[in-house]
């Protein structure tokens, strides 16, 4: 089974040159921003010849296809109508770009119910995914296990079940799960000292099969401290073994690990080498 690892990388120079600079760090797949992560400019619009190139190169490597990443803007589940009416149209065209790039996943964190209640913020949740995707679609849209912070939802496994559950059965089969390290942790997940139980738990709440990517990211923080502080790999909260033993899980073979990382190029060349080195 092929170890797919790669990182985040910034979308300057367009997306061949994403592609070229996750094979030069030793990586075989990576993830991106869909447009600025904090702000509301749309950016330039991608030349369909460079995602060709993009494709092309990802086919001739072997790569597995990116993970594009939702800007932290968007919150379906805001109080403010302007805000989810902004956040779903938005979500939809990307969706609709990611269908040119074969077997790339769109990940995107579920948001936060700003007061308004747990039950209330799953519910705008799930219709907006009714909403924008559709039957036959190719891209898998993955809900992110979040750390808790204020009103965030998505802060255990039982809420993002919830949120599948809800979403229209004719597009549910599209929809995954991507699992965070840091963030579980940080949300009071023992993932630092019992990663088997973590991901045994998870296939019990919403099952292993949604689970489609994974972001490996050490903590700050010590657990349940719900401020969702990266940290690199082996410096933080969540030992290096509990990482090995991620990364060589059964239920994991074949699921791409994405680094989020402090990191510079250089900085996640050496983490992808250290993991490929405790890849069994």
């Amino acid at each position: 089974m092929i170890f797919y690892i790669g990182c985040h990388l910034s979308t300057t120079g367009g997306y061949l040159a994403m592609g070229k600079r996750a094979l030069s760090i030793g990586g075989n797949t990576f993830q991106f921003f869909t447009k600025n992560p904090r702000g509301r400019s749309a950016g330039k619009p991608a030349d369909p010849a460079d995602v060709s190139a993009l494709c092309e190169l990802i086919k001739e490597n072997g790569m597995h296809a990116p993970l594009a990443h939702a800007p932290y803007t968007y919150n379906p589940c805001s109080a403010d109508r302007t805000v989810r009416e902004y956040t779903t149209a938005s979500m939809r065209g990307e969706l609709e770009f990611l269908e040119s790039i074969e077997g790339a996943m769109y990940n995107f964190h579920p948001g936060c119910h700003v007061g308004q209640g747990v039950e209330a913020g799953i519910e705008y949740i799930s219709g907006m995914l009714g909403s924008i995707m559709w039957k036959d679609m190719k891209t898998k849209v993955l809900l992110e296990t979040m750390a808790g912070k204020g009103t965030e939802l998505g802060r255990n496994f039982e809420e993002l079940a919830q949120i599948i559950e809800k979403t229209d059965g004719s597009v549910r089969d599209n929809l995954g799960v991507c699992l965070d390290t840091c963030h579980v942790h940080d949300g009071g997940y023992k993932i630092a000292e019992d990663p088997d139980g973590v991901i045994d738990e998870f296939d019990r709440v919403i099952g292993i099969s949604r689970l489609r990517a994974i972001h490996l990211n050490d903590s700050k923080n010590p657990i349940g401290a719900a401020k969702d502080r990266h940290e690199r790999l082996g410096l933080g909260h969540i030992p290096l073994d509990a990482m090995e033993r991620l990364i060589n899980h059964p239920k994991l073979q074949g699921i791409p690990f994405y680094l989020e990382t402090p990191n510079e190029l250089e900085g996640y060349a050496e983490e992808i080498n250290l993991l490929k080195e405790r890849k069994i």
